[in-house]
């Protein structure tokens, strides 16, 4: 599929979301009925791996930077297992702990972080987690991760559904005033245990979901970044290192590939990256696009930045699209 074809997609899906469609679908009704007994055998190899214990890593990070009247950074992660760091044994590897560690070495200031994702938890549970967020005004959070998408796909939520979902938490969440980084839903055409064709619909399905996100996300003020197969070719070519024990959720290493694509957004988001990184670089293929196009383009190569850039136009939203390079200090 091209990258026109898919932002014509993402665009029909984000469109059916923001108007009440539903009949959208990612995979054709006969298509899914032929590969049902390989999801199921798929399911269960990954169930039998999984371990249902989550780290617990809500606290404050980064408590060395504590000035006298001077309130913490407040971070929130929201979403599904990817969010909540299913697969890793300690605390300090999951993507809560990692983007707090490293925002509160780029800020030189400590971040509070709090964790209301759910393992298995799909689209539709982001309203019970963005209430829990937005309950108290004393806690309202300065920025705010969602990763969400994958149980969507492998569940066959439809995308309309799932991105409606997703642009309502990130509208709320707005409306508090904090900031939105939005992990989109990572590449399932990379887990072992599927084999084609199913691994092609998943991937197919993915960057379908991914690039609609994307639009859902950026039209209620929101960036997202590109997980893709969890930002790097590495993870295709080495996932015995970069998968964790159950073949589907990341591994230690994983996580933190994937926080070092999204905690330049994180920075970029609260003002705390250069000037000079925020203007697009023609050499690495940064610029203004239709937000649709953008968002086929990033869903398409993982690690990538979309946020909003022009007001609405004869062909839409625009959006900045952004390749980050990813400078962070050795203490992150």
């Amino acid at each position: 599929m091209t990258s026109m074809s898919r932002a014509r997609v993402a665009r029909r899906i984000a469109a059916g979301a923001a108007y009440g469609g539903g009949g959208i679908g990612l995979a054709g009704a006969a298509a899914v009925g032929l590969l049902l007994a390989e999801a199921r055998w798929a399911r269960r190899h990954v169930e039998n791996g999984a371990s249902a214990r989550v780290p617990q890593a809500d606290g404050v990070y980064g408590a060395g930077y504590a000035a006298p009247g001077e309130a913490p950074l407040r971070l929130v992660l929201l979403g599904d297992s990817t969010a909540a760091g299913q697969g890793v044994h300690r605390a300090s590897q999951t993507p809560g702990a990692l983007l707090a560690s490293g925002l509160a070495a780029v800020a030189e200031r400590p971040v509070l972080l709090r964790n209301v994702s759910l393992p298995g938890a799909q689209s539709d549970d982001l309203d019970r987690q963005v209430a829990l967020v937005v309950g108290s005004a004393e806690q309202v959070p300065d920025i705010c991760v969602i990763i969400v998408g994958a149980n969507d796909v492998t569940h066959r939520m439809p995308p309309t559904r799932s991105v409606r979902h997703l642009s309502s938490a990130v509208r709320r969440l707005r409306t508090t005033g904090a900031e939105v980084v939005v992990g989109t839903c990572p590449d399932l055409g990379t887990i072992e245990p599927v084999g084609q064709p199913l691994r092609w619909l998943a991937r197919r399905a993915s960057r379908q979901l991914a690039a609609a996100q994307t639009i859902g996300t950026v039209e209620q003020g929101g960036r997202t970044v590109s997980l893709g197969d969890l930002l790097g070719p590495e993870f295709e070519a080495n996932p015995r290192e970069l998968f964790g024990p159950d073949h589907y959720h990341p591994s230690a290493e994983g996580y933190a590939t994937a926080a070092m694509a999204v905690l330049p957004t994180l920075c970029a988001a609260l003002g705390l990256w250069p000037s000079e990184e925020e203007r697009p670089d023609v050499s690495r293929r940064e610029g203004f696009l239709p937000v649709a196009r953008a968002a086929a383009e990033a869903a398409a190569e993982p690690g990538t930045e979309v946020t909003a850039a022009m007001p609405t136009g004869p062909r839409g939203p625009w959006a900045l699209l952004k390749r980050r390079r990813r400078r962070l200090p050795q203490t992150a």
